[in-house]
């Protein structure tokens, strides 16, 4: 029996090719966009032959393959790529951790090798949307605040104008800590390792710490000039940068409103972070510069300058002592990490956008970034590699925020979209797959006050 006469499509075959060759399984679902790459040993031999370029499907062919499985096109060597119209969208993910739908396990950032006999390992799913989102009214659009911090208690903190807000994940109660009254503003906030304090800087140049399960007001230490915008405690000392260019160091077991005073930026000191071994502070700021100190000096033992942009993102690895992480502003845009035992700079990657946080994963060697002008963008990272495992979009504005949750696994990031978005991104520490959603946390978008 004759084959009917095919309609043209203006796809530009090998000879000894047709169409019926590209035979696709089908699933609901759309695409714009579609390339394929037709790596079987047959085409392969065809594209050597005649040396043809890589074939392009028009719109006609585009049309059959509307809703074509991907998980059919992988097994018979093809990859279908398309633009997401989902990726705004607050919804939980359906297709579920290692769904072949996912255009990460495809594996587009390395290849699918055509030598290979059988498909590379599928890179860990990250879902493409937050579980959950906190309506977050007046969370500030400024690069140099730090107004979100996740306790070991699983209790989070945000501060918004003049007040600090706590919301439990647990079941998602709000509690409102405190109101600073209409002549000062939070500028940071910082949960103690054991969670049960927090201190809190203001616009005014304070340092209070409160009693996060009593609602209640420990104390208040002065010293700095101006407004307090970032804060770090190791296990005895909080430590406090500002505007006013000084980082102070006060312990709450002396009367002294700070025991020192570490003076070595040139600017603004925006970001801040002690080692896990609490031997070591790094600072960054608004001179371009990321300084290191250590307990028994008021002078930085490190001072690296390699930046070019303020350094607001710092992260110290859980994993190695003395590997740090700093991120450099717009016009840096390089994440970079140092050994400090010898102050070497070992690797550097430029993103492409003002880093604004960093922070390393507990449980895998990996780290997240987030990031401002221009994409405004959520990345994970694999460690040493630099290979992108994700990218998430879906604030508006800058993320300048980010916090991560006890256990490891899930990361919150702000933005002056005035939203808080929670993000399912790290495997748990025992299971090495990808964490489903609990329903912890319930669809759509809730107020966080």
């Amino acid at each position: 029996m004759d084959s009917p006469p095919r309609r043209k499509s203006g796809l530009n075959l090998p000879s000894g090719m047709t169409e019926t060759s590209l035979r696709l399984d089908t699933f609901p679902g759309s695409c714009r966009a579609v390339r394929v790459y037709r790596h079987l040993e047959h085409y392969q031999a065809c594209h050597r032959r005649q040396n043809l370029p890589l074939v392009v499907i028009d719109s006609y062919l585009v049309d059959h393959l509307r809703g074509s499985t991907l998980l059919g096109l992988w097994s018979r060597g093809l990859c279908l790529s398309s633009p997401s119209k989902n990726m705004l969208r607050f919804k939980t993910d359906h297709s579920g951790p290692n769904s072949p739908f996912s255009p990460s396990i495809l594996g587009f950032d390395n290849g699918i090798s055509s030598e290979a006999s059988t498909p590379p390992k599928p890179p860990r799913k990250v879902p493409k949307t937050p579980h959950k989102v906190l309506d977050a009214p007046s969370l500030q659009d400024d690069f140099y605040l730090n107004l979100v911090d996740w306790s070991s208690q699983n209790v989070l903190a945000v501060g918004l104008g003049t007040c600090v807000y706590l919301w439990t994940a647990s079941n998602s109660k709000v509690t409102k800590l405190c109101d600073l009254g209409p002549h000062d503003s939070v500028c940071s906030v910082q949960w103690t390792r054991e969670g049960s304090y927090i201190s809190i800087g203001t616009y005014l140049g304070q340092v209070q710490v409160w009693d996060g399960t009593q609602c209640k007001k420990v104390r208040t230490m002065a010293g700095h000039q101006t407004r307090t915008g970032v804060l770090a405690w190791n296990s005895r000392i909080l430590s406090s940068g500002s505007r006013d260019r000084n980082i102070l160091q006060h312990d709450l077991r002396v009367s002294n409103d700070f025991v020192s005073k570490l003076v070595g930026h040139k600017s603004e000191v925006c970001g801040l972070k002690w080692s896990h071994d609490d031997r070591e502070l790094a600072s960054g700021g608004n001179d371009n510069q990321l300084l290191v100190w250590n307990q028994h000096s008021q002078q930085p033992i490190l001072k690296l300058t390699e930046h070019t942009a303020a350094v607001k993102a710092i992260a110290w690895s859980p994993h190695q002592t003395g590997l740090l992480a700093s991120g450099g502003g717009t016009a840096d845009r390089c994440i970079r990490f140092w050994n400090t035992t010898n102050g070497h700079q070992l690797n550097h990657v430029d993103t492409g956008s003002q880093v604004c946080n960093l922070a390393w994963s507990k449980n895998v060697n990996e780290v997240v970034s987030t990031h401002g002008y221009s994409q405004n963008q959520i990345m994970v990272w694999k460690y040493p590699s630099m290979t992108k495992v994700a990218t998430l979009t879906g604030h508006s504005l800058r993320v300048l925020y980010l916090a991560m949750s006890p256990d490891g696994q899930t990361i919150v990031t702000g933005a002056g979209d005035e939203t808080l978005r929670f993000w399912n991104i790290f495997p748990s520490v025992k299971t090495p797959a990808p964490v489903k959603d609990t329903g912890l946390w319930s669809l759509g978008r809730t107020h966080i006050r």
